[in-house]
């Protein structure tokens, strides 16, 4: 069984206003001391109104449902002692007119000091899934054959169509804000794990980054873990969505495993067409075309259903097509968490936004 993980990251917002608040460090301690959460699984991020949690190494999407549920539950309870709520959205809805604070670690205050207005304005919130790999070879192996969709896994994540109080036109602006910094967006096509070495190597050794950390592609290996990550998505309102996305990511990586042992060539696409695939995809979300991997724009309910034919195979081994099925089916008639943030804007404003994204610290 290959194994999985989830990381989520949320913002700590004022319950009446919806702005960030810097609190981390006393929401991180107090949610650390609670015996459902423990300090590794609850982290600070680059600002101080962002937390982060980390689910354990987990074999079923059972599991990473109940961790997510536990851990957001942790989270919010440790925030409403400090008189804040964690708002789960890929945006700040609204921001204040100075900036949040930079969390004090030297790394972080460098990059402060070398993008400052872009640190500024990192007040967004992504969800990444981990899969297990047997070596870097084969995580390379993955990477080639899964970048062809992932503007299918962020137009299905789509949570972040608010910014500065209004619609910003875009269901994931958070990619777009996050497409800024200098390694970003799809990864490219490498020719094995010498070649992603040596292109990240090179990245670093130039001067154009200051480290691996910064090489931001919506999917990588993993310098901490011996895994693929895939960083596309946006933080999901409801867990079951989070799961949903996760059991897609694993499903995908196991197709594109048995795919590299049975020899089978991977989807060419070009560089520029899936930058541009990524972009279309933060536009619109669910709401209208999607690429598919072939190059083309289709329905995006085509292009989920052929999402699903190509990874059944492996959800029906692990167990998981009748869930993640059903849970797409469910995407497909509701739409995503950015066209429900919109629904609540336009029903009655910003307060019913701030009803609906800071509710889901408990929603299965």
């Amino acid at each position: 069984m290959i194994t999985f993980g989830v990381e989520e990251e949320y913002l700590l917002v004022d319950p009446e206003t919806l702005l960030p608040v810097p609190l981390v460090q006393e929401v991180r301690a107090t949610a650390s001391l609670t015996p459902i959460a423990d300090a590794r699984e609850v982290q600070d991020e680059l600002l101080q109104a962002q937390i982060e949690v980390a689910t354990p190494v987990c074999t079923g999407l059972e599991e990473v449902g109940g961790h997510l549920l536990r851990l957001r539950h942790a989270v919010a309870s440790a925030a409403q002692a400090h008189g804040c709520r964690i708002a789960i959205s890929a945006t700040a809805p609204v921001r204040d007119v100075l900036p949040v604070p930079v969390t004090s670690t030297a790394r972080y205050l460098r990059m402060r000091g070398e993008a400052r207005l872009l640190v500024d304005e990192q007040l967004i919130c992504g969800m990444h899934v981990h899969v297990g790999i047997p070596d870097p070879e084969t995580g390379v192996a993955v990477l080639n054959r899964l970048r062809v969709w992932l503007p299918t896994l962020l137009a299905m994540s789509a949570n972040g169509p608010l910014w500065d109080g209004r619609d910003t036109g875009f269901a994931s602006w958070r990619t777009i804000i996050f497409g800024r910094w200098p390694v970003s967006g799809p990864p490219p096509h490498f020719a094995g794990f010498a070649d992603y070495e040596a292109r990240a190597d090179e990245l670093v050794d130039s001067g154009l980054i200051p480290d691996r950390g910064q090489l931001y592609w919506q999917a990588r290996l993993s310098e901490r873990y011996p895994t693929i990550e895939v960083r596309c998505c946006d933080v999901q309102l409801e867990a079951d969505d989070a799961v949903m996305l996760a059991g897609v990511v694993r499903g995908l990586a196991a197709t594109a495993i048995a795919e590299e042992k049975a020899g089978v060539a991977p989807t060419p696409c070009r560089p520029e067409i899936l930058q541009a695939a990524t972009w279309h995809a933060a536009r619109h979300g669910m709401g209208g075309t999607l690429m598919e991997p072939g190059g083309r724009l289709r329905s995006s309910g085509d292009v989920l259903c052929a999402l699903l034919r190509h990874i059944r195979p492996a959800l029906e081994e692990s167990g998981d097509f009748r869930e993640v099925s059903s849970l797409i089916h469910r995407l497909l008639r509701h739409g995503t968490s950015a066209d429900r943030q919109r629904r609540a804007l336009a029903e009655t404003g910003l307060p019913a936004v701030a009803a609906l994204i800071t509710a889901g610290a408990t929603a299965g």
